[in-house]
C-alpha cells in the first residue's frame, strides 16, 4: 500500500476529500455571511440557524409533500431567503443607524428562537435525509473511493460562489449594490430604490445560508443543532479573509477545509482548534484579515 509520510494514500485522499467537503460549506456559509456584512453592514449571528432551517425545510419537503431532493434545492433556499426578507422588513430595518451591537444582539435572539422552536417540534435527534438516487454510489479513482453525492457537494459549491462573486463583482446591480453601501443618498438621487437592494440582499444572503443547509441534508443528521455548531467556525473563516471580502471568504472556506482535513491525518488532537488558532495568528499579523482593507 503506498503512503507518504507514513500514512496510507487512501487515508490522507480520504481526509482530504472530507476537508473539501467541510471547506464547501464553509465557503458558502461564509459567502452570505459576508455578502451581508460588506453590503449591510450586519453581522448576521442568525444565519447559522437559516442554514438549519434549508436543511429541514427540504427534510419537511420530502417527508410531507414528497418533494425530491432536485426541486427542494430550489425551494428551500427560496422560502429561507423570504423569511430572511421578512426579519429585514420588520426588524433589521429599524437598527441600520444604531451600533452594529443591536444588529448581533438581534441576530443572535432570533437564532435562539428558531433554534428552540426546531428544538420544540422534532426533539434534538437528527432526521435522516438520503442522497438523490442519481448521486448515489461512487466511483473508484484507483487510490480512493469518491462518493458521487460528496465530489457534487464540492463541485456545485464550488460553482455557486464564483457565480456570486462574478454577479457583486462584475455586473451592473454589484456596482449599485457597492455604490448603495458607500453612499446611499446618491444612489437613491439617480432613481434607484435602495430599501429594496438592502432587503434583496438580506433575503439572498440568507438564501445562500439555506442553499449551503439543503446541500448538507444528506451529509450530516438534520437537526436544530447543526447550525449552532458550524456558525462559530463560519465566522473564524470570515474573519480570516477579511469582513466583508466576498472572494477571501470563499477562498478561506475552501483552504481552512483542508487544512483541517490534513491535521486530522497528522495531528487529530489539534483539528478541532486549528482554525481558531489560525485566527489569532492572522489577526495579530492582518488585524484587516487577509483578503480585508484596512480601515
Amino acid at each position: 500500500m503506498m503512503t507518504f509520510l507514513g500514512i496510507p494514500i487512501q487515508a490522507l485522499m480520504g481526509q482530504l476529500l472530507l476537508g473539501l467537503i467541510n471547506g464547501a460549506s464553509y465557503a458558502v456559509l461564509s459567502l452570505g455571511l459576508a455578502l451581508i456584512f460588506g453590503l449591510l453592514n450586519i453581522i448576521n449571528f442568525a444565519h447559522g440557524a437559516q442554514y438549519m432551517m434549508g436543511a429541514y425545510i427540504a427534510w419537511m419537503l420530502l417527508a410531507y409533500a414528497g418533494v425530491n431532493y432536485w426541486l427542494a434545492l430550489v425551494v428551500a433556499p427560496l422560502a429561507v431567503g423570504l423569511i430572511g426578507v421578512v426579519i429585514e422588513r420588520l426588524l433589521l430595518r429599524r437598527l441600520y443607524k444604531l451600533d452594529n451591537l443591536y444588529g448581533l444582539l438581534l441576530t443572535f435572539g432570533l437564532a435562539l428562537i428558531i433554534e428552540g422552536l426546531f428544538r420544540q417540534a422534532y426533539g434534538i435527534s437528527g432526521q435522516a435525509y438520503q442522497a438523490p438516487r442519481l448521486l448515489q454510489g461512487g466511483i473508484n479513482l484507483g487510490f480512493m473511493f469518491l462518493p458521487l453525492y460528496r465530489g457534487w457537494v464540492v463541485l456545485v459549491a464550488l460553482a455557486a460562489c464564483l457565480a456570486v462573486w462574478a454577479a457583486i463583482e462584475k455586473t451592473r446591480l454589484g456596482a449599485l449594490l457597492r455604490a448603495a453601501t458607500e453612499n446611499p443618498a446618491l444612489v437613491r438621487a439617480f432613481g434607484v430604490n435602495v430599501p429594496l437592494l438592502i432587503t434583496g440582499t438580506y433575503g439572498f444572503g440568507a438564501a445562500l445560508a439555506g442553499f449551503a443547509g439543503v446541500l448538507a441534508a444528506p451529509l450530516y443528521s438534520v437537526n436544530p443543532l447543526m447550525g449552532s455548531n458550524i456558525i462559530i467556525i463560519v465566522f473564524a473563516v470570515v474573519v480570516i479573509g477579511g469582513m466583508g471580502s466576498i472572494l477571501g471568504s470563499v477562498l478561506t472556506g475552501f483552504g481552512l477545509g483542508l487544512i483541517e482535513g490534513l491535521t486530522k491525518v497528522f495531528y487529530p488532537e489539534a483539528s478541532a482548534t486549528v482554525i481558531f488558532v489560525i485566527m489569532a495568528i492572522v489577526l495579530l499579523i492582518k488585524p484587516a484579515g487577509l483578503f480585508g482593507r484596512n480601515a
